[in-house]
């Protein structure tokens, strides 16, 4: 429960996030009303996980609570095409989310060293990023079909975005994998096929999708890059789940 918890707290932050990034001007309300409406059914299911998690978990209700709140006014806001209270729903929704993904982290006690405390910090802005991202991309697209007089610009920025948060969540990834197996003489099977899984799914394959659906914005075709996105989001989502399971535990997340 309390990893999925996680990855609800990550994929709110992120996708709140990656919606401030996309210009209203460009964009019909309608997408922020409609991904708010997500945003409140990810907040409201986090919310009662927290509520029927047993009482030693360290999940703090309110975070959830707050962003479902947000999430509800934001809605309400860009119905009536209001922007401005819209936009600040949307970062009361990414930082309370990202609040509780840090609340809610499975930290190990053995992480007692700077690079770990800031590796796991980062893990949830990181991992949050990259799910968010992918999916805020992947709506939009689909949102073409409701206005497709709208410019491709917004997408073609979020999907460069994606790129770019892929890339570095790689890096980081790497970096805790280096420092976590450096003094070990041997990994068990079924770990190597996770990490082998973690890495082919939610880096490599997540970065060859997002590189497609850029490339597919070129001809433009919104109809197929979406289609991509939605493969690259299944592909996060493997991704990011299976690097939650392999860093329970771990002094440096995965």
């Amino acid at each position: 429960m309390q990893l999925l918890v996680q990855f609800i707290f990550r994929l709110s932050f992120g996708m709140a996030a990656a919606m401030l990034c996309v210009s209203p001007r460009q964009v019909t309300s309608g997408y922020y009303r409609n991904n708010l409406y997500v945003l409140l059914g990810l907040n409201v299911l986090a919310s009662l996980l927290v509520w029927l998690a047993p009482a030693e978990s360290n999940m703090s209700l309110w975070p959830a609570a707050l962003a479902a709140a947000a999430s509800y006014v934001g809605a309400a806001a860009w119905l009536y095409d209001k922007a401005g209270p819209g936009w600040l729903a949307l970062a009361v929704v990414s930082v309370s989310s990202l609040t509780g993904a840090w609340l809610s982290q499975l930290v190990p006690a053995t992480t007692g060293t700077p690079t770990g405390r800031l590796l796991w910090t980062l893990d949830p802005v990181g991992s949050g990023a990259v799910l968010g991202v992918t999916m805020a991309a992947m709506l939009l697209g689909h949102w073409y079909l409701n206005a497709p007089g709208m410019s491709l610009s917004p997408l073609r920025r979020l999907v460069t975005m994606l790129v770019a948060v892929l890339v570095l969540r790689g890096v980081f990834a790497a970096c805790g994998a280096v420092l976590e197996y450096r003094t070990a003489t041997a990994v068990d099977l079924s770990e190597a096929l996770f990490a082998a899984m973690r890495w082919l799914s939610g880096i490599v394959g997540a970065i060859g999708v997002a590189i497609m659906a850029r490339q597919i914005l070129r001809i433009p075709n919104t109809q197929s890059a979406t289609g991509i996105l939605y493969v690259g989001v299944i592909l996060t989502f493997v991704g990011e789940l299976t690097a939650l399971l392999l860093s329970r535990g771990k002094a440096f997340p995965l």
